[in-house]
């Protein structure tokens, strides 16, 4: 009886230390602050406007490791690349950035770049053309954050279950030139109202400086530092013409990190 109450009581001294060791991880888990919205910027602060949505891996030296993974990636890109220029629509933005995928991909065991089906490329002409004509006149030059997501990531990385990133129609953007978000949003807004839909083009915000444009179809969301919605005279227009645009993507709290939906 002896040995074996000898033997009891090494393993409740196990099990007592691995109780301590697990409390004491949770202990510094619930020490590591959640992941807040990007401050709102100001004149005077540092200006790193991709900073909250570009990890490593996702930046540019990631995407040298990426292309030189696999052999078959320097023909796919090239092919893209010819594509874009075909359609008069290459080095509105480098093309290396059109291949970033969610902003979630480690968080999903994604690729962090990946080149979308040829069946989907003619769905970004008209999304960079908005991009080219009416966007960078108005705010400068532009860098992409999210393009396409395959089925599998956009549902990991919360995806509406139609994004128009899962057919390579959207594009996420941040702006290259310092401005407040209250300016990015009067200045978009105002371009958007009056040339959105002629193009055709959707015009989204997410909180900081992030945006989105796609060529779905003439819509709006996303709200200003009010709570309102942020492109009202938009809203009005899109909803005048098809209620189901308008409607279909409603604002997202202005405090939340992410949109209960991506579009």
């Amino acid at each position: 009886m002896g040995g074996r109450s000898a033997l009891f009581k090494r393993g409740e001294r196990t099990i007592l230390t691995m109780v301590r060791l697990i409390l004491a991880l949770l202990m510094l888990l619930a020490a590591v602050p959640a992941a807040a919205a990007p401050p709102d910027w100001r004149p005077g602060m540092p200006w790193a406007p991709t900073e909250p949505y570009i990890v490593s891996g996702q930046d540019e030296p990631g995407y040298r490791n990426w292309y030189l993974a696999s052999p078959l990636h320097a023909g796919q890109v090239r092919a893209l690349n010819d594509y874009l220029t075909a359609y008069g629509v290459a080095g509105i933005v480098p093309t290396w950035q059109l291949l970033r995928t969610a902003s979630d991909w480690y968080k999903c065991g994604a690729p962090a770049f990946e080149v979308p089906p040829t069946q989907e490329w003619p769905n970004l002409v008209q999304t960079l053309r908005y991009a080219r004509d009416r966007v960078i006149p108005a705010i400068g030059p532009v860098e992409p954050v999210s393009v396409y997501r395959n089925p599998m990531l956009n549902q990991c990385a919360g995806g509406a279950r139609e994004s128009a990133h899962r057919f390579m129609q959207a594009v996420d953007l941040v702006p290259l030139r310092p401005i407040t978000r209250e300016n990015l949003i009067q200045q978009l807004c105002a371009v958007h109202a009056g040339s959105g839909a002629a193009y055709g083009v959707g015009l989204g915000f997410y909180v900081g400086l992030r945006f989105h444009i796609d060529s779905r179809k003439f819509r709006t969301w996303g709200t200003n530092h009010e709570g309102s919605i942020a492109c009202a005279r938009s809203f009005d227009l899109a909803r005048s013409s098809d209620p189901d645009a308008a409607a279909a993507h409603p604002p997202t709290s202005p405090g939340a990190t992410t949109p209960q939906q991506k579009n």
